[in-house]
């Protein structure tokens, strides 16, 4: 079971191109659809923000801190998984959305979380869904540090980032979302 799984969650070979993931990790798409649906938040805002913060890496966890530079010490945030959120937010998500048995380190509940908190990023701060620059701006520092963005550099560089993995996962996938939404059956 433990290959199964391992298979089951493996990095994507081409992160950098929607389609190619898509096409490997087909029910990745159907899941990504179905938050874009429930939430607004757009598939290709979904893989960029997955992108930055774990190039799709399910079990991925900041780096320890060092300790003398060489003995390993706490992590910096209890970040983890495909969408990298914190304990507290995860909670905050899985008690207003019901989803109990959700888990951070499985992609349909990662983009369902996404799609949860880019949705209360447009609520509490009138930031529109299509706004990647911005809607990762308030998931990186959260929606009460949002505010304060303007004084940290490299939170702007990111968000410029997933600005133009956004663009470019847009134009990939408007390229290939016939291929994508015929329907595949899987025979075993």
């Amino acid at each position: 079971s433990f290959f199964f799984l391992s298979a089951c969650a493996s990095v994507p070979k081409n992160t950098a191109d929607g389609c190619s993931i898509f096409s490997e990790k087909y029910f990745w798409y159907k899941h990504a659809k179905k938050t874009e649906k429930k939430w607004g938040t757009p598939v290709y805002l979904q893989l960029a923000i997955i992108k930055m913060e774990s190039d799709f890496d399910w079990l991925a966890r900041p780096q320890r801190q060092k300790i003398f530079k060489v003995i390993p010490y706490k992590r910096p945030s209890s970040s983890f998984g495909y969408s990298q959120a914190v304990k507290g937010t995860w909670k905050q998500y899985k008690d207003e959305t019901g989803n109990k048995l959700a888990s951070r380190a499985r992609f349909k509940d990662s983009v369902d979380f996404i799609g949860w908190y880019t949705n209360k990023t447009k609520s509490i701060l009138k930031i529109p869904l299509d706004d990647s620059f911005r809607q990762y701006l308030a998931y990186h520092e959260g929606w009460g540090g949002y505010k304060n963005y303007k004084k940290n550099q490299k939170v702007i560089l990111l968000a410029k980032k997933v600005e133009n993995h956004s663009n470019k996962y847009k134009k990939q996938l408007n390229k290939c979302k016939s291929s994508l939404s015929t329907r595949r059956f899987i025979i075993f």
